[in-house]
């Protein structure tokens, strides 16, 4: 089976685009990439482009009268290069509707909450600001609005009691890191499915036991549950 070719869309240092470099090396990746795009000047991401031989392309946004120039000037490129899904990885861009319509259901991203939860920027201080327990990192079908669509993949990451927005944002970034090459491949073996805007993945299966935070630890005898593991199997 041909590999599915990517065009992989970034504006900063790349850290999901190598993750999904590294993944592409493998002999039984089902996707390739074919073509990097940033839309800043001197993106650090573009380094890992050159160094992997993939070509890549600078469209800076700010170059153009309008977003429907900038776009059109993308959407372009990314055809010439025969892209057929488009990754945003730390694109920090929005994409007009009209851009997203030409590219429905073959335009994913990766967002680190987990989403419909905390949308947009400063996350992680958000997260810590609500004192939410659980954190983590979604990879998503976009639609028009800001960080919306149907969710292919979830990792979640528990907050520590004594979390900064630094410690946390780097644990959800090993777990962004697993799940793009993931939901990348589940795409790919063609095992996602969208219906009336959910996903359906074929052949998926759904972890056993519920995580619980926080938990108490036994300081002495006791009848009551030991409540010390993460995860309490059914």
């Amino acid at each position: 089976m041909a590999k599915l070719k990517i065009g992989v869309l970034i504006s900063g240092r790349g850290s999901n685009l190598k993750a999904l470099i590294d993944a592409c090396a493998a002999e039984d990746f089902p996707a390739e990439i074919v073509r990097v795009i940033a839309n800043v000047t001197g993106a650090g991401g573009l380094a890992y482009a050159e160094e992997a031989g993939i070509p890549w392309q600078m469209i800076d946004h700010r170059a153009f009268r309008d977003r429907e120039g900038f776009e059109d000037t993308l959407h372009r490129a990314l055809k010439d290069a025969g892209v057929e899904l488009i990754c945003l990885a730390g694109f920090m861009r929005l994409l007009t509707e009209s851009f997203v319509n030409r590219w429905w259901d073959r335009l994913i991203n990766i967002h680190p909450s987990l989403l419909p939860a905390f949308r947009g920027l400063h996350t992680h201080e958000r997260v810590l600001e609500y004192g939410a327990r659980f954190t983590g990192c979604t990879v998503h079908f976009v639609r028009p609005a800001m960080d919306d669509g149907p969710i292919i993949v979830q990792a979640v990451v528990p907050v520590a009691v004594d979390d900064t927005a630094e410690a946390l944002a780097a644990r959800v970034l090993r777990e962004e890191h697993i799940i793009y090459p993931l939901a990348v491949r589940m795409v790919a073996e063609q095992r996602v499915r969208v219906v009336q805007d959910r996903v359906i993945v074929q052949g998926a299966g759904t972890p056993r036991g519920a995580l619980v935070s926080p938990t108490l630890h036994r300081v002495g005898p006791s009848k009551t549950p030991n409540h010390t593991q993460s995860a309490r199997a059914r």
